[in-house]
C-alpha cells in the first residue's frame, strides 16, 4: 500500500513539504489539513496588498487549487486537528460540518506555523483593534481603513514598519510605537535602525521608541492610545508584537520543545518521536555561527526546513544545516537586508565582536541615477571571521 503523509498546515512550510514528498514518492497519499480558509500564500506580502504595491491579497496565492490537485495532494480547508496519537500513529480531525475522524498516518509532519503575539495591554478587545497574521485579518484591517484617518501600531519589527509605511501611503496619520530604544531591533544593530527611522519620520511616519503602550482607549470601539502620559489618537491600531509558535498540539502529544519553547529537531527535521517531522514557525532553529538553538520565524527559513522534511518524511534523505537568519524589506524606496548576528546579539551570545561601517553609491558615482548606500560588517575579534553584515540603500 502507498504510504501517508498527513501534514498539518498548509502554507510555506506545509506546502512545500508536501511539494518535497511528492517528488520523492511519487505514489505516496498527501492529506494536508489546515484550519484557515486559503492555502498556500505569503503572508510576507500581507503589508504590501495593504499599502495598494499588490493589487489584491488572491495575489499572494503561491500555491492555487489546480496545484493540489495536479500534484495528488489531499488539501482540506477549514479543519481542525484536535488531538495526535502518537502511539496508535493517528491524528484526530474535525471539519467545519462538525464531523470527527480519526486519520492514521505512516509519517506526520507537523508545520502548525505561528499565531500573533498579543500582550495584555488594556483596551484590546475593542472593534478596531487588529493583529495581521492571515489573510482574513488582512481584509479587516483594510474594512477599518476605509472609515479610519489615524492609526497607531505597537511594535516596530519588519510587520509592524512594513504596515506603518503602508498605512501612511493610503492616507493614514500613523504612529509606531517600540518598546525597545530602537525599531527593528533583531535585524539591526541601533546605529543602523537610527538610519532608517530618520527617513521613515522624513516620509511622515511618527515613530516613538524605548515605550509602551499603556492602554488602548476609547468604549467599544478604539479612539487612540496612551504612551507614557501622552494620548495619541486612533481611529485603528495594529498589534505588531511578534508572533508565537503553535505548539500546544505536540507539547500535548509528548512531542519535546527546545530551550525557545518551539519544537526540537535535529538535522532531518525529526522530532523526538518516530515517524514524527516537523517544521517551519513552529520549530526551533540552530544559528550557525553560535551553535546555539535560536528563533528564526522566517518564510525562508521554513521553506528550506519543509524541503528537508518533506523529502525524509516521504522516505528520502536530506538535512538542514542551521539558519543565518537573512532578512529582508522594502519601506518606502528604502530597500534593507542583513543576515548573521548583530553587535548586541554576538555580546550576548559571548562573542568579542569588532564592526566598521561605510557609505558608498548604487552604482559608479559619475552615472546618473547613484544613490547612497550604508553597509555594516560584523567581525568575531578572535577567529576574525564576518559574522554579521547589513546594509541600507535606495
Amino acid at each position: 500500500m502507498p504510504k501517508r503523509i498527513v501534514i498539518i498546515g498548509a502554507h510555506a512550510a506545509g506546502c512545500d513539504a508536501a511539494a518535497a514528498a511528492r517528488l520523492t514518492d511519487r505514489e505516496a497519499e498527501i492529506i494536508m489539513l489546515t484550519n484557515e480558509r486559503y492555502a498556500g500564500y505569503s503572508r510576507c506580502g500581507l503589508p504590501f496588498v495593504i499599502g495598494g504595491h499588490i493589487k489584491s491579497f488572491q495575489d499572494l496565492i503561491v500555491f492555487p487549487a489546480s496545484y493540489f490537485r495536479m500534484n495528488r495532494i489531499d488539501l482540506r480547508l477549514e479543519t481542525n486537528v484536535t488531538n495526535i496519537d502518537v502511539k496508535a500513529k493517528t491524528v484526530e480531525v474535525q471539519y467545519k460540518d462538525g464531523r470527527v475522524e480519526s486519520l492514521q498516518y505512516d509519517s506526520l509532519i507537523i508545520a502548525t506555523g505561528a499565531r500573533a503575539a498579543v500582550p495584555p495591554i488594556k483596551g484590546r478587545e475593542k472593534q478596531g483593534v487588529h493583529v495581521l497574521r492571515t489573510i482574513d485579518d488582512g481584509e479587516r484591517i483594510e474594512q477599518s481603513i476605509k472609515d479610519s484617518s489615524s492609526a497607531v501600531v505597537i511594535g516596530a519589527g519588519l510587520i509592524g514598519l512594513e504596515l506603518g509605511v503602508a498605512l501612511v501611503e493610503r492616507g493614514l496619520k500613523t504612529t509606531v510605537v517600540e518598546l525597545l530604544p530602537q525599531v527593528l531591533p533583531a535585524m539591526l544593530d541601533k546605529d543602523m535602525a537610527d538610519l532608517v527611522q530618520r527617513e521613515l519620520e522624513k516620509r511622515g511616519l511618527r515613530i516613538i521608541t524605548g515605550k509602551s503602550v499603556d492602554e488602548i482607549m476609547g468604549g467599544d470601539r478604539v479612539s487612540g492610545v496612551s504612551v507614557a502620559g501622552e494620548s495619541i489618537p486612533a481611529d485603528m491600531v495594529v498589534i505588531a508584537t511578534g508572533v508565537r509558535g503553535n505548539v500546544e498540539l505536540a507539547q500535548k502529544a509528548g512531542i519535546e520543545l527546545g530551550e525557545t519553547k518551539l519544537i526540537k529537531v535535529n538535522m532531518r527535521m525529526e522530532t523526538n518521536v518516530k515517524d514524527v517531522y516537523a517544521c517551519g514557525d513552529c520549530v526551533e532553529s540552530i544559528n550557525m555561527i553560535t551553535k546555539r538553538p535560536t528563533v528564526c520565524q522566517l518564510g525562508t527559513t521554513a521553506v528550506r526546513q519543509a524541503r528537508v522534511a518533506g523529502t525524509n518524511a516521504a522516505g528520502g534523505y536530506a538535512t538542514f544545516p542551521g539558519v543565518l537568519g537573512a532578512a529582508v524589506t522594502k519601506l518606502f524606496d528604502m530597500e534593507i537586508g542583513a543576515v548573521g548576528l548583530t553587535e548586541a546579539a554576538a555580546q550576548r551570545s559571548g562573542i568579542e565582536a569588532v564592526s566598521m561601517a561605510f557609505t558608498g553609491k548604487t552604482r559608479a558615482q559619475y552615472y546618473p541615477g547613484a544613490l547612497p548606500v550604508r553597509v555594516k560588517l560584523i567581525a568575531d575579534k578572535e577567529t576574525e571571521k564576518l559574522i554579521g553584515a547589513q546594509i541600507i540603500g535606495g
